[in-house]
């Protein structure tokens, strides 16, 4: 979890045929979803797959020659520590390195060399486990020291792991003199850990002779010492015992707490020979444990997590002996826990069931045994362990990396069992170890003021004492945030803790008492909004005076007495901030500051992840606001209902408008003067009667006669209450002519329109009936779907994102969020809001490989991540909020968009293909009167977009300006189309007594405002943006030779165009759209020798005319 994250890991899942087949045939039905998991599994397995004898070329020799090396050393008799630690630096200018805290000075036992008691090559070169593109390769090769230099006490006080060190620097020394010129020598902790040192050796890359190409790796050779096996006794290292001392100048001093991170790395230093047999023996008696564990090592990596303490402890090798003592006997029932004729994936996802059940940081878990009770160990870490090898297997992970890995195996559970998700790629391709992805608060702990007033020079943690104060920060944050009686307000706390470098032999390791701190916090949206929280109730009894007391010391002055209903009185916290993370960093500020002395100082704590809901001024009252608006439109319904006097009952009033679903990029604000209402629009519908007439140009007529008399009647019934009739932009008689605008004094306004079914129905007969001219039927078709769109779709739209924010609540600001990146990036005009609103809400009714999001930020970046992956060409994105879609619609749907690619494969009509239970056509939401909206090249150029911005926050990382996310790049158009901003505002106010081609000629001779005509005056709501009015102008005369681009935001006055490139020269005919100029002449082959004229786009030409068209709301217009 870094915070710039590495440059994506792709594994090669290239798109071959086989693939392409796989996917055709799932999505035709014929093979089912866990079939196709499997495939895809066994093409991943064969792809990640290394040639050992090409990768690894020389690597057997390098492994023989430095094992003869080591056995040629001269054995050396035994001397005092430091005596011979001073002398052995002196001599050979390599450093040892010793573990803090360093060696006494009064030590009195003596360290030596003889020669190793055994070699081998262990881990995962040898179980040939490896991947391709894991980050570095290595081979590890094991020198067992020898009895006679070691004492049966050694595990006590760090002797074994100074005289290990010593070892190591003198087979150092000997292979820096035998290697040096081939190779680079470097210390490196083995799996970050502090005690373990151990010597890697990087051979000389070879020369450019085409090896990389052919698989050549660039791996290094890892010399391990470690212990004999079972030379030190199991009974003295169980996990209560207290193996380093307070002082460590006498023997007779008292232990210290109980070190059981130091207890089990001494048992893992004798552990290399049985776990290599045991895992020996797992391979042949399972076929497919080898590729199991390569499954596992790959969902690990994806994840983050490896077996370095940085990464969580937990990787490949506890994977791989996981998944073996769970296939060995020994288990409760008497019988092994998995059978070894189980496949490979089979073998994933049980060992997945099985992560996802077993907390280790919560419970501990025992294999081999029923009678070992370590309960009382759980507090110093979590616990897998192995009874019959005496380790705690999960002994380098953390509580948090625990609680983190039982999550996201919980959350590959639920992807496993969700059959219409695609398993595969969310389990195996998607990375999902990205900071702004996965949490919703990211803070940087700067701690180096504060490391030795908290921490001291209490080494008793081996890991290190910047380890040490992470736990004691988690242990904080999980019980200020985690309290299971206030109400958990995060559901996961991760800590991140800086990865040790490797170092020179000369030299000592890097302090890492200047690297930060990481914290991640995953919310739960349940809870972490909460401004106050109920502690214990302050009772007579003991037991409340205790848990009172103890709720004191640890929040502090922060805990007050408040008396709440039932007049009861308990121990409260009030917060100030409003928002959830504001309210999460006011927490973390206070307890960190008060327990740990971090945070007092505002560059202590370093907080990102906010920066998106700053930018558009996210806040809680905004909720308020969007209630206000549903309010006022209940109201309106029951105005409406309450007439007497229409002639027919209203059976449903819809809202269709974003601001009434809480999915508008601004809140709806009531009484503004800077411009006319912002009407919300709705659809009325009545009971069934016969008195419509039986013809559709006499149906939009007589809806015209219902919307004056409703008009009037709201007008006489109510006070304040003002009404209006507009004229819509239709071309043909058949279309919905009008619509009524009713604007309440208070300030909201609404637009209603009138739903007739008989209409529909007559569309459909006109549709169907091949007597006909191809037009009219065309033209039927295509109101129909606009009928559609309207009347049907829309409703039940606004009805689906209503329930679905309630069940979300972080859906509808991450929408507001999306929007506006919409609006910025000028792409609104192709897309309609409701598109927009069904992507967002697809992944968070499919988040995998993550939950649901609960901030509008990691919301906001899983959208772009899903943009930037969606193949829109050969995916459908299909929407079911309520589960409602069965597996033969799915199929359904994916065969109608195969259909559409196989007629209009140039994607003319539909590009994009979004389909939900309501509307399973796909074509509601992308289609415009029988043309794609948006076009092919603006849909790429939305797939490009996110992708460029998942790369500037993948290079930025945390630290990322958000503001960087929304910059438009003007410089990509070739026109640009500047409004006037004073005539925009102006063409914004309309008055009902004023023509408004005179503009503001009639109110500049009024000198004083009281003499203003419009003085007093009410604004009427406007029935389109002017912006959107020239736009589709300039599309409907030059939508060929050009694709215009425009924001959807009133502020927004730039308009952007590129030149189709499709349209370039050709020869002049009739009919041609837009503007052209001849170039050259040419005679044409043929007997009649006719001369054909070539012409070519007129630009300078068109752009005159485009700002002819625009008239005074074109400021200018730059070209290219």
């Amino acid at each position: 979890m870094d915070s710039g994250p590495a440059k994506r890991r792709k594994l090669d899942h290239s798109q071959d045929g086989a693939e392409k087949a796989l996917e055709s045939a799932v999505s035709t039905g014929g093979v089912s979803r866990s079939r196709a998991f499997i495939l895809e599994a066994e093409e991943l397995l064969e792809e990640v797959r290394i040639d050992y004898k090409t990768a690894f070329e020389g690597a057997d020799q390098l492994l023989h020659k430095i094992k003869g090396s080591i056995e040629a050393i001269k054995a050396q008799e035994p001397l005092p520590i430091l005596e011979a630690a001073t002398k052995f630096e002196k001599k050979s200018k390599i450093k040892i390195p010793f573990p803090d805290p360093q060696p006494p000075k009064n030590s009195n036992y003596k360290v030596a060399f003889a020669k190793p008691a055994q070699f081998n090559v262990v881990g995962s070169y040898v179980s040939k486990t490896m991947l391709k593109t894991q980050k570095d390769h290595s081979v590890d090769m094991i020198v067992v020291l020898p009895q006679e230099i070691l004492q049966e006490k050694d595990y006590l006080d760090l002797r074994y792991f100074y005289k290990r060190a010593y070892y190591l620097a003198v087979v150092a020394n000997a292979l820096q003199k035998e290697f040096g010129s081939d190779g680079q020598l470097s210390y490196e902790y083995l799996n970050g850990n502090p005690l373990c040192p151990v010597l890697a050796i990087q051979p000389k890359a070879p020369e450019a002779t085409g090896k990389e190409s052919k698989g050549c790796l660039q791996y290094r050779i890892r010399v391990i010492p470690c212990a004999p096996e079972g030379f030190f006794p199991k009974r003295k290292l169980h996990l209560g015992a207290s193996l380093v001392r307070r002082g460590r100048d006498s023997e007779s001093e008292t232990p210290a707490h109980p070190t059981a991170f130091y207890n089990s790395t001494v048992s893992a230093e004798g552990s290399f020979m049985s776990y290599l047999k045991l895992l020996r023996q797992t391979e042949k008696k399972c076929a497919a444990f080898k590729k199991a564990c390569i499954l596992g090592r790959t969902w690990l990596q994806q994840r983050g997590f490896g077996g370095d303490i940085s990464k969580g402890g937990f990787g490949h090798f506890e994977w791989s002996v996981l998944l073996a003592l769970l296939l060995q006997g020994g288990q409760k029932m008497g019988h092994a826990a998995l059978s070894t004729s189980l496949s490979a994936t089979q073998l994933f996802k049980a060992q997945i069931q099985f992560l996802s059940v077993m907390n280790f940081s919560e419970k501990a878990c025992v294999l081999g045994t029923e009678s070992a009770d370590l309960e009382e160990y759980i507090e110093s870490g979590p616990i897998l362990y192995d009874f019959a090898r005496g380790l705690n297997v999960a002994f380098k992970m953390g509580h948090w990396s625990a609680a983190l890995l039982h999550q996201h195996a919980k959350w590959t559970r639920n992807l496993m069992s969700d059959s219409s998700a695609d398993q595969f790629t969310s389990t195996f391709i998607l990375r999902a170890d990205l900071p702004s992805h996965t949490f919703d608060l990211f803070a940087h702990l700067n701690y180096s003021d504060v490391l030795d007033e908290v921490i001291g020079n209490d080494y008793s943690e081996s890991r290190g004492r910047v380890w040490q104060l992470g736990s004691k920060v988690y242990r904080v944050l999980n019980r200020a945030l985690g309290d299971k009686e206030l109400g958990e307000r995060a559901r996961v706390i991760h800590i991140q803790t800086p990865e040790q470098p490797g170092w020179a032999l000369s030299e000592k390791p890097k302090d890492q008492s200047r690297a930060a701190l990481e914290v991640g916090v995953l919310f739960d949206p349940a809870n972490m909004s909460r401004v106050v929280d109920k502690g214990p109730s302050a009772g007579a009894t003991a037991e409340e005076k205790e848990e009172c007391d103890r709720f004191r010391r640890f929040w502090g002055d922060k805990a007050e007495l408040r008396r709440f209903e039932r007049d009861t009185i308990r121990e409260t916290l009030v917060w100030k901030s409003t928002t959830p993370f504001e309210i999460c960093e006011e927490i973390m500020r206070y307890i960190l500051a008060l327990h740990l002395r971090i945070g007092h100082l505002e560059d202590d704590i370093s907080f990102y992840g906010n920066g998106l809901v700053d930018l558009l001024s996210i806040k809680p009252a905004d909720t308020t606001l969007y209630n206000v608006a549903r309010k006022e439109f209940s109201t309106f319904e029951r105005d409406i209902r309450n007439l007497d006097d229409l002639p027919l009952r209203v059976r449903q009033i819809a809202p269709v408008c974003p601001e009434l679903r809480h999915a508008s990029v601004k809140p709806p604000v009531f009484g503004s003067l800077k411009s006319g209402p912002q009407p919300m629009d709705c659809i009325i519908s009545f009971e069934a009667s016969g008195k419509w007439p039986e013809s559709i140009a006499a149906i939009q007529r007589t809806k015209i006669a219902f919307l004056l008399m409703i008009g009037n009647l709201l007008e006489n019934s109510k006070q304040g209450v003002k009404t209006h009739v507009g004229l819509e932009d239709a071309h043909f008689e058949t279309e919905n002519l009008a619509f009524l605008d009713v604007i309440y004094e208070s300030g909201p306004a609404f637009r209603l329109r009138i739903h007739s079914d008989l209409e529909e129905s007559l569309l459909e007969r006109q549709v169907k009936d091949k007597t006909l001219e191809q037009y009219l039927r065309q033209r039927a078709t295509t109101q129909l779907a606009a009928f559609r769109r309207l009347y049907t779709n829309l409703p039940l739209h606004s009805q689906m994102i209503n329930t679905s924010i309630t069940r979300f609540p972080a859906l509808g600001p991450t929408i507001r969020l999306v929007k506006h990146w919409f609006n910025s990036h000028k792409l609104s005009w192709h897309f309609s809001e409701e598109f927009v609103e069904l992507v967002v809400l697809h992944v968070f009714l499919c988040p995998y490989p993550w939950d649901a999001p609960s901030s509008p930020s990691t919301g906001f970046m899983r959208v772009l991540l899903f943009l930037s992956r969606w193949d829109w060409r050969s995916e459908a994105l299909i929407v079911d909020s309520n589960g409602e879609l069965t597996g033969s619609d799915r199929m359904a749907i994916a065969t109608r968009l195969e259909a559409w690619r196989k007629i209009d494969p140039n994607m003319n009509h539909t590009v994009l293909f979004v389909a939900t239970a309501q509307e399973t056509s796909g074509t509601a939401w992308t289609a415009v009167g029988g043309e794609a909206r948006p076009g092919k090249v603006v849909a790429m150029r939305m797939t490009g977009l996110a992708k460029a911005a998942g790369r500037v926050m993948r290079e930025g990382g945390l630290g990322l300006d958000p503001r960087r996310l929304f910059v438009p790049g003007l410089r990509e158009y070739d026109v640009l189309i500047h409004l006037n901003s004073k005539v925009v505002k102006s063409c914004l106010k309309t008055y009902g007594h004023i023509d408004p081609s005179e503009g503001s000629a009639g109110r500049e001779g009024a000198r004083f405002k009281n003499l203003d005509v419009v003085t007093g005056e009410e604004m009427l709501p406007l029935a389109r943006h002017p912006g959107d009015v020239l736009m589709e102008q300039l599309e409907r005369v030059y939508g060929g030779p050009l694709v215009f681009f425009r924001g959807g935001a009133e502020e927004d006055c730039v308009i952007g165009a590129i030149w189709n490139p499709g349209v370039g020269r050709r020869t002049f005919r009739t009919g041609m759209g837009g503007s052209y100029k001849p170039v050259k002449q040419r005679k044409g082959e043929g007997e009649e020798e006719e001369e054909k004229v070539e012409v070519e786009l007129n630009k300078e030409g068109m752009v005159a005319e485009m700002a002819r068209l625009g008239g005074d709301l074109v400021e200018k217009i730059e070209m290219k």
